[in-house]
């Protein structure tokens, strides 16, 4: 789970089906709906089904999201080989991800794990010398 402390996040499902997250209940989604995330809203999301799903995401304003998202693409490069097994998270990962967060806080911030230990770890793996 997380927020946008400085912006406000909209989900369209294109195709498919996406579960979401928001202000305390779980929210189904199909082809067609729409769903706005207030600034500040812990929120996360999940595809319940074992087919792909295609959704249309923005951030108002975008801040630094596309850099954000190219770097999480990097670090899951990184630490797993995603042609040939699932991602799984694991200390080497939570390491990498603390280091990302902690350089994208004005743009997404952790609910759960609590935010204080997502910077922690991000503390310990720039000290480790962690760089995607």
């Amino acid at each position: 789970m997380y927020t946008h402390p400085n912006a406000i996040e909209t989900y369209e499902v294109l195709d498919g089906e996406m579960e979401f997250f928001v202000r305390d209940i779980w929210i189904t989604a199909r082809k067609g709906d729409k769903l706005t995330v207030p600034v500040g809203v812990a929120h996360t999301f999940r595809n319940p089904t074992d087919r792909v799903v295609t959704v249309y995401n923005t951030h108002e304003p975008a801040l630094r999201m596309k850099e954000y998202f190219e770097e999480v693409s990097r670090v899951l490069d990184k630490v797993t080989d995603r042609k040939t097994k699932p991602f799984r998270m694991n200390p080497r990962t939570m390491l990498y991800m603390g280091v990302l967060m902690n350089r994208f806080r004005p743009e997404i911030t952790a609910v759960n794990p609590p935010d204080a230990g997502v910077r922690m770890l991000g503390w310990v793996g720039k000290a480790f010398g962690l760089n995607y």
